[in-house]
This record gives C-alpha cells, sequence and structure tokens, in this order.
C-alpha cells in the first residue's frame, strides 16, 4: 500500500469523502458531525494522505495541526473493498509516524460514541489512545467520544 500526499482533486477520493459525509450525517444529528468537507480540508493546517493499492484507492485519512505540539487526526475512513484488510490500522501508523517526525507530543482525535463507531475506537484503543476531554474549540457531545495519544519522542 503506498500513502501520499493528496491534493484533494481526484475523483476517486472526492467520492470516498463523500460517501464519509453522507455516512456521518446519516447516523449522527448535524450538530453532532465534525467531519470536513472537501472545502476544509485544502486548510493549510491540514495534510491529507490517500492510500492506494496499485491504481485501486484504499482509504484516507488526515493530519490537522492544532499547534506545535498537538496535532488532530481527521477524515479517517476506508473503501467498502478495503474494510477488514489492514488498511485502517496502515494509516492510522503512517499517521502516528508523520506526527512523531513532526515532534508533536499529543495526537488527538474524535469519533463517535454509538454502536456504528465501535470499530474506529476499537482500533484507536489498539494503538494506545485513551479517552480524554473534549479538546481544541469542541464542546461536550454525548455522541461524540474524544481520544488521545502521548506520543513517545
Amino acid at each position: 500500500m503506498q500513502i501520499r500526499i493528496d491534493d484533494l482533486e481526484g475523483g476517486d477520493v472526492l467520492l470516498l469523502l463523500e460517501e464519509h459525509l453522507a455516512d456521518m450525517y446519516a447516523v449522527s444529528p448535524p450538530e453532532s458531525v465534525h467531519a470536513l468537507d472537501v472545502v476544509a480540508l485544502k486548510d493549510p493546517a491540514i495534510t491529507f494522505f490517500s492510500a492506494w493499492q496499485g491504481e485501486q484507492l484504499q482509504g484516507c485519512v488526515a493530519i490537522k495541526e492544532l499547534d506545535n505540539k498537538h496535532a488532530e487526526i481527521k477524515s479517517m475512513r476506508t473503501t467498502a473493498s478495503a474494510r477488514n484488510k489492514g488498511v485502517a490500522s496502515g494509516l492510522l501508523q503512517h499517521t502516528l509516524d508523520i506526527c512523531n517526525q513532526r515532534g508533536y507530543e499529543k495526537v488527538s482525535l474524535e469519533t463517535g460514541s454509538m454502536d456504528y463507531f465501535l470499530p474506529a475506537r476499537r482500533l484507536y484503543e489498539k494503538f494506545g489512545f485513551s479517552y480524554c476531554d473534549p479538546f481544541a474549540s469542541y464542546q461536550p457531545d454525548p455522541l461524540s467520544a474524544f481520544m488521545t495519544l502521548e506520543l513517545s519522542r
């Protein structure tokens, strides 16, 4: 699997992000959806990555710099054909490697608290993330789970 910085211009990636947003709005009320659209993902504080197996898109993830010591994981998604094949683990490991290279001390994320998001929460727990209070501009929300990981240097 090749993971590369993506310019958010390719059709496959745009379709995956549209699917991601549609799913988030299907399972959560609008005020509890924190997924970013393509315009927001092009913010200079965000680096967006896509994962490929040959010409086949496997998934995506983004890193948002909150400050020079703290990053946030955004838009983690795998394609339907890539699920349960280690793609999400590969994307998450790549993200953590990049965060370590950039010198971040902590990486955090927001995901849903409902059963739909249980596989995601289990993946993050497997990588050592623990539950935390809301961070950055997030507010408490019973439909959100906030997680963080202290990075080792």
